[in-house]
């Protein structure tokens, strides 16, 4: 998580003349006319902004995030949270009568063994593929079927490196989950913690497959 009083050295409770002072001090050291790193500077201002922006340093005190200074993998944690929100929303059971959270947290347990099971298997169809070139002992002056097959363990090893960060984004999805406790009715509901708790159990199995 990038925190945007961190990157200033400001307060929480920093007022805006401070935090304005706080810019201006490390915006000389920081620009890159000054020698400093351009991607740094860029946080820098966007950190400023954000807490010069009352709305937006609510928002950021409340849940520890913003959409513009967030990195890749919490944004994409948040948009899969964000999906799983909108299907709560629609949900016509009355509320206390299954718990959402649990809800959430099963969804998203399952998607990432959907996705360790299919990274398990793009790996194995990537080492079929690089037995069969090294069987291509002698080949032709113009190899095609040779870059044919390289092609396409290249085209594999892209699509696992985009599910496990799919992975990633969803482990840090269930993460942000951590912490909450919905208050049931009388009688509590154990399907949805019950999902969880299964795929949960078979996480583990699914991923020693994948490696």
């Amino acid at each position: 998580m990038t925190d945007p009083y961190d990157i200033l050295g400001v307060a929480r409770d920093a007022n805006e003349e401070q935090i304005k002072a706080a810019y201006r001090k490390r915006a000389k050291a920081a620009h890159p006319d000054s020698g400093g790193d351009t991607d740094a500077f860029a946080r820098l201002q966007k950190a400023y902004e954000l807490l010069l922006d009352p709305v937006r340093r609510k928002v950021f005190d409340d849940t520890g995030y913003d959409v513009e200074l967030t990195d890749a993998v919490d944004l994409q944690a948040l948009v899969a949270i964000e999906k799983l929100i909108t299907e709560i929303v629609l949900d016509e059971r009355a509320p206390g009568t299954f718990d959402p959270v649990a809800k959430m947290r099963a969804s998203l347990l399952e998607e990432i063994r959907k996705a360790n099971f299919s990274k398990s298997e793009l790996e194995r169809h990537s080492n079929r593929i690089s037995l069969h070139l090294d069987r291509l002992g002698q080949r032709p002056g113009k190899d095609v079927v040779g870059h044919m097959l390289r092609a396409r363990i290249k085209a594999i090893a892209t699509a696992i490196s985009e599910t496990q960060a799919k992975i990633g984004a969803t482990e840090r999805a269930c993460d942000m989950l951590e912490g909450y406790l919905y208050e049931m009715d009388g009688f509590e509901d154990h399907s949805e913690v019950d999902a969880a708790a299964e795929i949960e159990w078979e996480e583990p199995r699914a991923r020693s497959a994948a490696q």
